[in-house]
Formats: C-alpha cells, sequence, structure tokens
C-alpha cells in the first residue's frame, strides 16, 4: 500500500478533512455566454449526488468509473487563514475543525488570465507528485480586474457592529472605529450607510443615510460607538437585516456588513435560528453579508456559516494594515458584482482518472444535478478575485489523453441571465513535478500541504499525495518567499516555521 493509502487507513484517529489538490488550469471553451457544449469531453450523468463524507473527515469523491462529476459553490472567503497565521504568531495551534484548505489555497496572489467583461476566465494545470500515479490538479477561476473609475451602483451598507465588552479590547472595536472612519471618506456621495449596534440588546444608530452631504453626521455615529455589555449576535442580526430591508435601495447593491468576534453569549444563540433570518432576507430582497471577524478569541465557525447562508464572504482582521485593506480597498471595490450564485463543475475523464478527491470546500459541496439548477444557491463574486480549487487526482497506468473538463456557471447580477466558460486539462500537460511547476502553482500547493499538516492534530504528518515531509515543506516555503518578493508568501514561510517551532526557535 502506498503512502496515501496508509496514513488514510489512520484518518479516523486525526480528523483530517479531504483535501486532494487539484488545480485544473486551461483555455477557455466557450464565449461565456451560451451553455457549454460537452461533446469535446464526455456528457454529464442524468443523475448523481457527489462524493459523501467519510468519518475520517476525507472526502470520498466516487471513482469515475461510478460518478465523474465534482461540484460546489464558489467560494472567496479567507478568514481561515488570516485567523491560524494569528494564532501561530502567538504560539498557538488552531483548532484543526476550524482550518479550511480552500481559504489558505485562496489567500494568495495567482497569476489567471482575466477576462474583459463580467464572468470568469478557467485557467486548468497540474503536476505529478511522484507517489503512485497520483497529481496535483489545479483550477482556476478568474474575474476582471478592478478599476477604481469603474461605473458601479450605489451601494446600500448596514453595519451592524458588535459593541460587547469583548469587544473592548486592544485590535477589535477600537480598529472597526477608525477603519469605518476611513471607509466612510471613500465611498461616493451616491452610496448609503447605516449603522447598528448589539451587546445584550441591538440599537439601530443611524438609518440608512446618503454619503452626500451627511458624512459629518456618520463620523459622528462611528467616533460614539463604545464597548458595552454581553453579546446578543441574534439580536445583532436581526435589527441589522430589520434595518437594511427598511433603507433597501432598488438597483443598488443592499449588503449587511458584520463586524464581530462571533462570541454570542446571550439571548438566541442558536446558529440555524439565527441563519434562517439570513437566508430569508437574502431569498426576498436579495441583500448579501460581509463578515469581518476581529479578535484573537474568535468564532470563526459560526461566522462562516453565517457569510454562507447571507451569500456572502467572510475576512478577519488583525492589525492596521489588514483592515485598512478590507475597509479601504476590498469593502469598496467588492460593492459591485461581477457574477452571482456561481458554481463549479469538474468533470473527470474516467478513461485517465482512476480516483479524485477535492480540497477543502466541505462547506460548499453542489449535488451534480442542481450545477445547472439556478434556483440552488452558488457563490456571489466580486471584480479582482480568483478563485482555486485544488484536486488530488490518481490516473489510471499508462493512460493518455483527456483528463478534465472544468466548467463555471454564473448569472448575471443585473439580468440574472446564466451564462458559463470551461477550460481542458490532457494527461500530457501534467507537468513533470510539483516543484518544478509554475511559482504561483508551488505557492498553491505548499498553502494546501501545511493547511493538510494542521489538520492532521497534534502532528504536522499530512497525509495527501506526495506530501513533502514537514522540514522539506518549511525549505520550500523559505524558498518561495525569497523567489516571489511577495508579502503574503512571506507570512506563509513564517508561519509554516512557526507551526514547527512554537517556541519561536
Amino acid at each position: 500500500m502506498n503512502r496515501y493509502g496508509t496514513r488514510r487507513l489512520r484518518g479516523a484517529l486525526v480528523a483530517l478533512t479531504a483535501l486532494g489538490g487539484l488545480l485544473l488550469t486551461g483555455c477557455s471553451g466557450t464565449d461565456g455566454g451560451s451553455a457549454v457544449d460537452q461533446s469535446d469531453g464526455f456528457p454529464a450523468p442524468a443523475t448523481g449526488e457527489g462524493g459523501d463524507q467519510r468519518a475520517d473527515g476525507y472526502d470520498t469523491d466516487p471513482s469515475p468509473g461510478r460518478d465523474h462529476l465534482s461540484t460546489f459553490a464558489l467560494d472567496v472567503d479567507t478568514a481561515s487563514w488570516d485567523h491560524t497565521r494569528r494564532l501561530l504568531s502567538e504560539g498557538r495551534r488552531p483548532d484543526p475543525s476550524e482550518v479550511r484548505p480552500e481559504e489558505f489555497v485562496n489567500s494568495f496572489r495567482q497569476d489567471y488570465r482575466r477576462p474583459d467583461g463580467n464572468g470568469f476566465t478557467v485557467t486548468v494545470d497540474g503536476a505529478r507528485t511522484g507517489d503512485d500515479g497520483w497529481s496535483l490538479v489545479r483550477v482556476g477561476l478568474a474575474t476582471r480586474a478592478p478599476h477604481p473609475d469603474a461605473e458601479r451602483p450605489p451601494a446600500a451598507l448596514t453595519f451592524v457592529i458588535d459593541v460587547s465588552g469583548s469587544m473592548d479590547e486592544p485590535g477589535r472595536l477600537d480598529l472597526a472605529r477608525k477603519s469605518l472612519g476611513v471607509m466612510t471618506d471613500r465611498l461616493r456621495d451616491d452610496d448609503s450607510v447605516a449603522l447598528v449596534t448589539f451587546t445584550d440588546e441591538a440599537e439601530t444608530v443611524l438609518p440608512m443615510t446618503r454619503l452626500g452631504g451627511h458624512r459629518g453626521k456618520i463620523h459622528d455615529a462611528i467616533d460614539g460607538l463604545e464597548a458595552q455589555d454581553s453579546t446578543n449576535l441574534g439580536a445583532g442580526v436581526e435589527t441589522g437585516y430589520d434595518t437594511a430591508v427598511e433603507g433597501l435601495r432598488e438597483g443598488a447593491t443592499n449588503r449587511v456588513v458584520l463586524i464581530s468576534d462571533a462570541l454570542a453569549n446571550t439571548g438566541d444563540t442558536d446558529p440555524d435560528s439565527i441563519l434562517e433570518r439570513i437566508s430569508a432576507a437574502r431569498r426576498e430582497h436579495g441583500i448579501t453579508l460581509f463578515g469581518i471577524g476581529v479578535g484573537s478569541d474568535y468564532g470563526d465557525a459560526l461566522m462562516e456559516r453565517l457569510a454562507d447562508k447571507g451569500d456572502g464572504h467572510t475576512v478577519y482582521v488583525s492589525d492596521e494594515e489588514q483592515a485598512r485593506e478590507v475597509f479601504s480597498e476590498q469593502l469598496p471595490r467588492n460593492i459591485d458584482l461581477t457574477a452571482r450564485d456561481a458554481k463549479a463543475q469538474v468533470a473527470f475523464d474516467p478513461e485517465t482518472v482512476a480516483e479524485f478527491h477535492l480540497i477543502g470546500y466541505e462547506n460548499r459541496r453542489v449535488a451534480d444535478d442542481d450545477f445547472r439548477d439556478d434556483r440552488v444557491d452558488g457563490g456571489e463574486v466580486g471584480p479582482g478575485h480568483t478563485v482555486t480549487a485544488l484536486y488530488s487526482v490518481r490516473t489510471r497506468e499508462g493512460a493518455h489523453g483527456h483528463l478534465a473538463t472544468a466548467t463555471v456557471r454564473w448569472l448575471d447580477p443585473r439580468t440574472r441571465t446564466p451564462h458559463e466558460e470551461s477550460g481542458q486539462l490532457e494527461t500530457g500537460a501534467l507537468r513533470a513535478d510539483v516543484w518544478k511547476a509554475s511559482t504561483r502553482f508551488q505557492v498553491d500547493a505548499t498553502a494546501a500541504y501545511f493547511a493538510d499538516a494542521l489538520r492532521s492534530g497534534d502532528g504536522l504528518d499530512g497525509a495527501l499525495p506526495g506530501a513533502p515531509p514537514y522540514g522539506e515543506l518549511i525549505e520550500h516555503a523559505a524558498r518561495l518567499a525569497s523567489a516571489t518578493e511577495d508579502k503574503d508568501v512571506r507570512e506563509l514561510s513564517e508561519a509554516v516555521r512557526a507551526a514547527a517551532h512554537p517556541d519561536g526557535r
């Protein structure tokens, strides 16, 4: 039995989650405006629910002989990586259940070709791991680059701000106040802002107010935010969405922005009850959620579920530099959507592929039959985003030819017209060695192997095919940090080393 098979047998003891590092990078297959003709690949089956989840955390994507499809909603969350990085810098390890590999990988800059207009390009590539026929395959999706002067609809943003006692610690409410003030100066005159605060109760501090002519009033409301008592997150969410509905603007991007450590401790603390309020507002009014997590003690799992249910995404901030990027760059930029309900489906060729496993995305799996059902929720994606999906793929011995076709489907954010784009990968295009692939591919592999190691529990013995010994992973990360001269990759290298040396040696 190979190393991967041996480690999988040990999975129930170490609570690993399905990691399979494949990113399919290839060329475009359609013009983005019509359904994909799959005759150059192979047709999707009439039925199929995709893979199940094993007790040890691994996904059990069936072999292509029975089901050759893998389907998931797009996700651009990055909070898991940023929170993990903070914990490691403090000499702590994250709980394995809070390590989401896709959020690690999606935190790093990619070099995918971008489209000129709305929608996506699809890039598919891969490299062999040298481990008994296994490869890492990467599927890369990219939206158009953001432009500061580009036309966009006005925004109606309802900020729901946690002012409970736990938010009084440095780097929480003080950081939110300062960041909101900077963001207020960056928004346009035709944008609108509302402020809701919550402790044991929730209060609308500022109803929906246009920026033009009222910036001083908005600054005064922000400056008056003070920490108080306990955390009734449920009341905050309910009042926030009520305020957003009251201030709903037709033709605008209506969004709730939740700023919290997500540590609910009073009132309605049942996640399902809180989530249902979000889901109803999304269905009836199209209001999306952007979750901004703060604090070293942070309810990561709850914030992620809230954002998923609210058709949004989450980020985590721990310092002024991160906060400035989120409030001054990401949030204004993401007011404009380029795709709604975006989903991806990867079809593996059963003639060449014996086995495949999607890395991460456990909370974003979609039934294969629902890929083209536009009533089924997908992900909302804005300009400047990239989405990377990683698979581990075992090819059949001696197999040559078509390996996989990756297709992304989305709805136009204004007309809700469906579009698709595809890319393909051939076995002959697989690089011979992961560590001789493109630099950005190597960064993605390093991030995935690192997440895999952290999910293995107390040790750092990863289970992905081709996972290097941890000492070699440290060396790869350091080499890539030097080669890219990229601050984010340098932080990855520091985190990989910190996980092995929590005492700072």
